[in-house]
């Protein structure tokens, strides 16, 4: 038996899995974030130990499989963040997660020395305050006595493997998130690294997705309730590993979306993709010899989350569909109400950390159900702009596999299949679909599964959402005032932004 860990933005998302990655048994430990003004977003490392050990724990419980049983694990895990580790590889500080952006001033220097367009090249991705390189950067200099203990600097998943076999280690797609990794070469990019001033030191060897760290130390192998020879399987970032799950290992493979607290949209690719523009980005896949071209934005998933908490701040479990019930009985842009859903600044394709959500087009008449659509409608529509960006670049796009919580929701994709104008699919692994990849990466690597070809065979479409052409046309001519409203109202994010900082001051 395997059993994967998805370490995500709200929670571990485990699942138990047979030797060849077929599912047996999934559960959810969540943990909490601490946001505040000014682009904080936080974790605590420990509270994601808590969850493994808490979530194997729930597994072997309600599944009723044999600790014995358990050959070895794997790991999902955010991508983006900065987990500070002292001498002793203890946290010194809260980790910066990837919606963290307090790094501006340190990301803009970084573009004045390197320049945007060398540094995509170089990585893959825009220098941009949501990697991890001006986040370390960041502590350098705001917070000097807490970098003068830091020794090491990890992403999530490589903490957590750590804590359970005593190496740190990382895998070539968490490094291509950092901002600090020559994409190409396959090693840490110390020309960008010597014009942030950051060490190469500090980041850690870099070895295969599929790479056997260790076994479980005593101590670890006692809180979890396993076998101390488990074999702990590195893993990977969760886009690339959420690729695999969904079967997206080749360009033939078509593409497929996430819909989590932050949503994109992504296929694989022989190469990097470089956008001209520089919306989308190019992740180094799992799979060797493969890159994950991906268009991310901040909160797609986490927009509906916090339009819920808002309207319906209720613990009863139903409200999601309560609230899509509603929005579908409403209309939002076909009677002039929109929502930009940059709640966290944005990614692709605007790469603006001072964006920020906005209704526009409120009338009075608008009910909490109106409110719901736009939100629904909004994400679709800047998930639009992305999908645009890949044609753009010559990658034909017609079919989505939708996986992700907000891919339980009929409504949505009828909505998303609407307004992008292709055949969007729900597989018949939805939430556990980075897990999934984990749990194929940990067969791979322990030597169970031959290949990763085998992780196509272990989901399937189970709902087929076809567009409607009538629907498709108003939306593509909605879409318009969609984009044109965020551009009008750019350089005013901007100023808000400014004056921001001043009041902190």
């Amino acid at each position: 038996m395997i059993i994967a860990h998805d370490l995500g933005t709200t929670g571990d998302k485990a699942s138990l899995h047979e030797e060849d990655g077929v599912l047996r048994a999934a559960v959810t430990v969540r943990y909490g974030s601490y946001f505040a003004d000014g682009g904080i977003a936080e974790q605590d490392p420990e509270d994601w130990v808590r969850a493994v050990v808490e979530a194997t724990g729930r597994l072997l419980a309600e599944s009723g499989v044999d600790p014995s049983a358990v050959q070895a694990m794997s790991f999902s895990g955010q991508m983006m963040g900065a987990v500070f580790l002292d001498r002793e590889h203890r946290p010194v500080t809260r980790a910066m997660i990837w919606a963290d952006t307090r790094s501006g001033a340190q990301s803009r220097r970084l573009v004045e020395r390197v320049g945007m367009e060398r540094g995509y090249r170089i990585t893959g991705h825009r220098l941009n305050p949501t990697y991890s390189l001006t986040k370390v950067m960041w502590l350098a200099e705001e917070r000097p006595e807490l970098f003068g203990r830091t020794r090491h600097v990890c992403l999530a998943k490589d903490y957590v493997v750590h804590r359970l076999t005593g190496r740190l280690v990382t895998d070539p797609s968490d490094a291509s998130s950092t901002n600090a990794f020559d994409q190409r070469a396959g090693v840490w990019s110390t020309e960008i690294l010597d014009a942030a001033g950051v060490p190469v030191e500090l980041f850690p060897e870099v070895v295969p997705s599929t790479e056997v760290v260790g076994a479980l130390r005593p101590e670890m192998a006692d809180r979890l309730g396993l076998s101390r020879r488990v074999r702990v399987v590195l893993g990977g970032g969760d886009g690339p590993m959420a690729a695999l799950g969904t079967g997206i290992l080749d360009p033939e493979d078509g593409a497929y979306a996430y819909l989590g607290t932050s949503s994109w949209v992504s296929m694989a690719a022989p190469e990097p993709l470089h956008d001209p523009q520089m919306r989308t980005m190019s992740f180094t896949h799992v799979v060797p010899g493969r890159f994950v071209p991906t268009a991310t934005m901040q909160t797609g998933g986490g927009s509906f989350e916090w339009i819920a908490d808002v309207l319906d701040p209720s613990e009863d479990g139903r409200r999601f569909d309560r609230l899509v019930a509603e929005a579908e009985t409403a209309a939002a842009s076909s009677e002039g109400l929109y929502f930009l859903p940059h709640l966290l600044g944005e990614r692709s394709p605007y790469w603006n950390p001072d964006a920020r959500a906005a209704f526009v087009g409120l009338a009075r008449h608008h009910t909490r159900a109106h409110l719901v659509r736009a939100v629904l409608e909004g994400v679709a529509f800047n998930l639009l702009t992305c999908l645009d960006a890949f044609r753009e670049a010559g990658r034909e796009v017609t079919r989505v596999e939708a996986i992700g919580g907000g891919a339980r929701s009929d409504a949505w994709l009828q909505i998303l299949a609407d307004v992008w104008g292709v055949t969007v699919r729900r597989r018949t692994i939805v939430e556990e679909g980075n897990s999934l990849g984990a749990a194929v990466v940990a067969a791979v690597g322990s030597g169970t599964l031959g290949g990763f070809g085998a992780a196509r065979r272990l989901s399937d479409p189970l709902a087929v959402v076809e567009p409607d052409g009538d629907r498709h046309r108003a939306y593509r001519a909605r879409h318009r005032l969609f984009v044109d409203a965020y551009q009008r109202l750019e350089p005013w994010f901007g100023s808000l932004g400014r004056a921001t900082t001043r009041g902190a001051r």
